[in-house]
């Protein structure tokens, strides 16, 4: 599709989806215009980048006073989880937002999970831009899988993800050690740590060996993303 126009009945259904009539429509169709739509026309990047901001300090903010027991690395692993690529994809699935995205005619847009997340950071910052951070935050906290047990769903696959890094980056496999165990036989307390050269250690507990290696290569990815984010900022 090349044609970057909305369609008002279009407009209308972002605006359901969003929670809020615009007042400036052109955001709506930069937030879904690819950089491949169009020669020179206004895409998608710049409101990416602020949409990626907001929605860090809406998740900071919603786990910090949500989850008062949880400590800096259990937040941060929420927040990583609430925020990676794959989530935001999926919401955007949910909300079935690929048929209004211009790009250029042939690109497969709904298998682009890179391309559908960057669509939803571009369209909440919009919102932002348009209505404000409550505006933002009402569209987060409608729409996103905020409870724990999604999020833990969502991470059961962290140790292979942290091993698939590790291997894309030629850096030894992580390796898992018991730090800790306490508690009753059947009720048990582990705490368990996973190391990788280069990017330290980080530790989690959980009631068995697998939760705690799960949540522990968890906040290992989040601490590797963050130091890739810290030393492009650098660069």
């Amino acid at each position: 599709m090349t044609d970057t126009a909305l369609r008002t009945d279009e407009i209308r259904r972002l605006e359901t989806l969003l929670g809020h009539s615009f007042a400036d429509q052109g955001l709506l169709r930069r937030a879904l215009t690819h950089a491949s739509a169009l020669p020179r026309a206004p895409s998608y990047e710049r409101l990416e980048f602020l949409g990626d901001r907001v929605l860090g300090l809406i998740l900071a903010d919603y786990f910090h006073s949500t989850c008062p027991d949880d400590d800096e690395g259990a937040l941060s692993t929420r927040l990583h989880a609430a925020a990676r690529q794959s989530t935001l994809a999926a919401v955007a699935r949910d909300l079935d937002i690929a048929p209004l995205i211009r790009a250029q005619s042939g690109m497969d847009v709904t298998a682009s999970d890179g391309m559908l997340s960057d669509v939803i950071e571009s369209l909440l910052a919009a919102l932002y831009l348009d209505a404000g951070l409550e505006a933002a935050r009402r569209f987060v906290t409608t729409h996103w899988p905020l409870d724990l047990g999604t999020l833990v769903q969502a991470d059961k696959d962290a140790k292979s993800r942290l091993q698939e890094l590790a291997m894309k980056r030629g850096l030894a496999l992580p390796q898992y050690r018991l730090v800790s165990r306490s508690g009753a036989d059947h009720a048990p307390q582990l705490v368990y740590a996973v190391s990788l050269v280069g990017y330290g250690e980080e530790q989690a507990s959980g009631a068995s060996r697998k939760q705690a290696e799960q949540m522990a290569a968890s906040r290992l990815i989040a601490a590797m993303m963050a130091d890739d984010g810290d030393s492009n900022e650098q660069d």
